[in-house]
């Protein structure tokens, strides 16, 4: 992210491009205000209030001209979500109208905003820590009702508070430990059995519950990759529709008919999945086949998980085996299709063809047993473990977890260094690791370049 002056003031459109009932222009900065009062005119003329809407229009200083009917919102600092001076101009969400306010705004002194420089301000103003700023992200990235309760609750501080008691315990135990590099003779009386378990109950464990809420959803946050994948005329694309509820794929009884990959996404029990409906594998036929299969085979290594479809109306065949092995699936997950032609002695061939896999049964285009597949599915994505700690009413995301890793090592080797006895300086440098670690995550040791990668993420305008 270019670096600008701190007391430049920015602006950018924060809604969505398109049209619609609202757009809305933001403006941060000490001369928010300022410019606000050039280019509004208020219905009833008068000084703007903080956090009140004040109906008016929005003109162009150079000539008067009327530009939109709006509301304005001015938010006085530090009350506001950069703790600065903040102007909202909402106006009709058209490209046009809101791209000409805009242009109004910046003609007038300020700038455009950077991706996130909003929400780095209030995080650079001390308005909310590096972790609350991540959930924002979350908050805007969020593709299923968990992933909303998760972003939620890091806004709300979460994982901060959970951080800042751990951190409060650490410095009381390196309090104890400067003493005692202070007065060495004095060591072992003064870093005592107290300080050993205040380490193992306010901060190990804490931050293992911590580690292990971040393993676990890390799955609701990113979501997995699904592919289904066959030979062709299986029933790959009917139950690619059936799973997102819609007719997405083209179906037919021609073999061949999917040549590219299709995408889609649905929501299985809070975890977003990404799903690919693949081109029927099989010697080609054509060079466009050809190129569909080799980015099937390519969408396979990389899936997180695989939905090998076979044909329940025929006998079972070699070939779904020789599929299996061909492209290197440890155990995919079987799905037998067209189960109204099947009867059940043919099951059971199917189950004895396929042990010791057990195959779900399905008919995609009925729509019977399905959710037989989706639990199944979400059994294998989540190893059969809950995805929520009840203990623990937060999740860290990926970054954060890669530094709770390191600050749990240093306190398991500050552990150590106390039950084996090691002197008080060698134990303060792990002790210092493990502060620095959650000082990163919060954002009071984080480099420069990390906090620019972080909100260069967000969209313009938030």
């Amino acid at each position: 992210m270019p670096r600008y002056g701190e007391d430049d003031t920015i602006a950018a459109i924060a809604t969505p491009p398109g049209a619609g009932g609202i757009g809305i222009i933001r403006v941060s900065g000490r001369e928010a205000r300022r410019i606000a009062a050039e280019i509004f005119r208020p219905a009833k003329p008068g000084q703007l209030e903080s956090h009140r809407l004040t109906y008016g229009h929005i003109v162009d200083p150079a000539d008067g001209r009327v530009i939109d009917e709006v509301m304005l919102c001015y938010m006085r600092a530090p009350n506001s979500y950069t703790r600065e001076d903040v102007v909202e101009i909402q106006a009709h969400a058209g490209s046009v109208v809101l791209q000409t306010i805009l242009s109004l705004v910046t003609g007038l002194g300020a700038r455009l905003a950077e991706p996130g420089e909003f929400t780095k301000r209030a995080f650079l103003n001390g308005r909310i820590d590096l972790t609350r700023a991540e959930a924002v992200l979350d908050l805007l990235n969020a593709r299923t009702r968990n992933g909303l309760d998760i972003a939620v609750s890091n806004l709300q501080g979460g994982v901060s508070r959970r951080l800042h008691a751990i951190r409060d315990a650490l410095i009381s135990i390196r309090a104890a430990i400067e003493v005692a590099i202070d007065f060495p003779e004095d060591e072992e009386e003064i870093i005592g059995r107290d300080h050993a378990a205040s380490l193992g109950e306010e901060v190990i464990k804490p931050l293992e519950r911590l580690v292990a809420a971040a393993r676990r959803g890390s799955i609701v946050r990113d979501g997995v990759e699904l592919v289904i994948c066959g030979r062709p005329n299986v029933g790959k694309s009917s139950l690619l529709n059936a799973l997102v509820g819609r007719e997405r794929a083209i179906v037919t009884s021609v073999a061949g008919t999917t040549r590219d990959l299709i995408e889609e996404s649905f929501d299985l029990n809070g975890v977003p999945v990404r799903i690919t409906d693949t081109a029927g594998i099989r010697e080609h036929r054509d060079p466009v086949e050809e190129i569909g299969i080799r980015m099937a085979r390519e969408r396979l290594r990389q899936a997180d998980q695989v939905v090998l479809v076979v044909d329940g109306s025929q006998e079972p065949d070699r070939a779904d085996l020789d599929f299996i092995a061909e492209n290197g699936l440890d155990d995919p997950l079987i799905a037998v299709n067209k189960l109204d032609r099947m009867d059940g002695r043919k099951q059971e061939r199917f189950r004895g063809f396929f042990s010791p896999r057990i195959p779900v049964f399905i008919s995609a285009r009925e729509g019977t047993r399905l959710e037989e597949l989706t639990d199944a599915l979400y059994r294998r994505i989540t190893g059969g473990r809950e995805l929520w700690d009840p203990g623990c009413d937060c999740v860290p995301n990926l970054r954060q977890l890669a530094a709770l890793e390191r600050g749990l090592d240093a306190a398991r080797r500050v552990d150590a260094g106390f039950a084996q006895g090691a002197p008080a300086d060698l134990v303060a440098v792990d002790l210092q690791e493990a502060l620095d670690a959650i000082g990163e995550i919060t954002g009071e040791t984080t480099a420069e370049d990390i906090l620019d990668r972080i909100f260069s993420e967000f969209c313009i305008g938030k």
